[in-house]
């Protein structure tokens, strides 16, 4: 009797149970979501995505679609004051918007020649028409430091900021700082601000606003002042305004390595002998360009036994410089050249054993080792231009101070 009681309430509970969740049953759909891209809702058309392959044109892949009555030549004509059709270059992105009857026709060719910029053709009425459009681009301030744990292009992917940060870097600092010599623990702060187009797609670092590295144990500061406020031109200096960009720049070659110093005793790896060695090797790879390191005179180029591939510039009267084992030469003697320019490429031509640039340094015609020179600086800021650098840079070097807890 006990069993049969409790399997009549076991079965009210079930049929219970059943008849409840049939009432509280609820159907739950998900709105589409809508994808809006260059001003068109992808959801009214049949949309294709491709880029322009080799010996494709405007023509060829807008023939290849639906376009109705209408002729290449004509919209070609009708669109040729708004869009140059023979600027669609090779592996660029574009976009067909088609309509979503069974016509399938082609509504509307959107071209992007750059990540900024798009151009949309619209077919959609009798006459053709054209226009250019520029996505808006939302400036990010963006603040990073602390403790170099590797070098500084890893250090700042790690940070997810674009390489070529690096490179800038590099060269607003390359007077004042030899980057082979930073080391791991070594502390850094940097300011910039990034692109970020439609607040949302990183497009890479807009401006440096204030650096600083420690280096040899001092902490080496930049900030960007515009002196002549006519000319835009932005020059760097440190917290008490002396300029960063020297006479002489610290290596020929960006990111290498030191492979042999100056001595007046080393065993030459190719002659098996003890000899001087009156340079610095930087080694890098065969084809990476060299920089002459001040501004000056080609006074010869040419090829020996020993130097391979060379190339010397005169500065003034008082300092020269060699660089040797090129794979190319890419001045002439007599030539004019400026700080940083490229006179040729690492190679490993003459008495190497591997790609490198052999930099040779004179004073007052007797070699010497650069790394030891006490080199000319630039000009600091003097009167009202210091005045205003300093009400600038203040406030910046508190921010990196702070980075860093200097």
């Amino acid at each position: 009797m006990k069993k049969a009681f409790v399997l009549i309430i076991l079965a009210f509970s079930i049929f219970s149970c059943n008849k409840t969740a049939e009432k509280v049953e609820i159907k739950i759909t998900k709105p589409k979501t809508k994808k809006v891209e260059f001003g068109f809702n992808y959801a009214d058309f049949n949309v294709l995505q491709d880029t322009i392959k080799k010996g494709d044109s405007f023509g060829s892949i807008i023939q290849s679609q639906n376009i109705g009555d209408k002729k290449v030549y004509d919209i070609v004509e009708q669109i040729k004051d708004s869009f140059n059709v023979r600027t669609i270059r090779y592996n660029k992105p574009y976009t067909l918007l088609r309509s979503k009857n069974k016509t399938n026709n082609l509504q509307v060719f959107i071209y992007q020649p750059d990540a900024l910029t798009y151009y949309v053709i619209d077919f959609r009425d009798s006459i053709s028409k054209a226009y250019k459009k520029i996505k808006p681009v939302t400036l990010k301030r963006k603040i990073i430091g602390g403790v170099l744990k590797s070098s500084l292009s890893e250090t700042l992917g790690n940070e997810s900021v674009e390489a070529a940060l690096a490179s800038r870097i590099t060269k607003v600092f390359s007077w004042s700082i030899d980057f082979f010599k930073l080391k791991k623990g070594d502390r850094y702060g940097l300011i910039f601000t990034e692109r970020f187009i439609n607040g949302k797609t990183y497009d890479g670092v807009e401006d440096l606003e204030a650096a600083f590295f420690e280096y040899k144990g001092k902490i080496v500061y930049a900030f960007p002042f515009e002196k002549d406020t006519m000319s835009g031109k932005i020059e760097y200096y440190d917290d008490e305004g002396k300029t960063l960009k020297n006479f002489f720049l610290k290596t020929p070659i960006k990111f290498s390595r030191i492979t042999s110093r100056f001595t007046m005793n080393r065993f030459h790896p190719v002659q098996h002998t003890w000899k001087a060695h009156k340079g610095t090797d930087y080694a890098a790879p065969t084809g990476t360009p060299i920089s002459t390191t001040a501004s000056g005179i080609v006074e010869a180029t040419g090829y020996t036994a020993g130097n391979g591939n060379f190339v010397k510039v005169k500065h003034n009267s008082t300092y020269s410089t060699q660089y040797l084992h090129m794979s190319r030469i890419l001045v002439r003697r007599g030539q004019r050249v400026t700080q940083g320019q490229t006179i040729g490429l690492v190679g490993s031509t003459g008495l190497a054993t591997g790609p490198h640039v052999c930099y040779r340094f004179w004073k007052n015609g007797i070699q010497v080792d650069a790394l030891r020179l006490n080199l000319p600086t630039g000009e600091s800021l003097t009167g009202n231009d210091k005045t205003r650098f300093m009400n600038q840079m203040e406030p910046l070097k508190r921010e990196l101070d702070s980075i860093g807890n200097l």
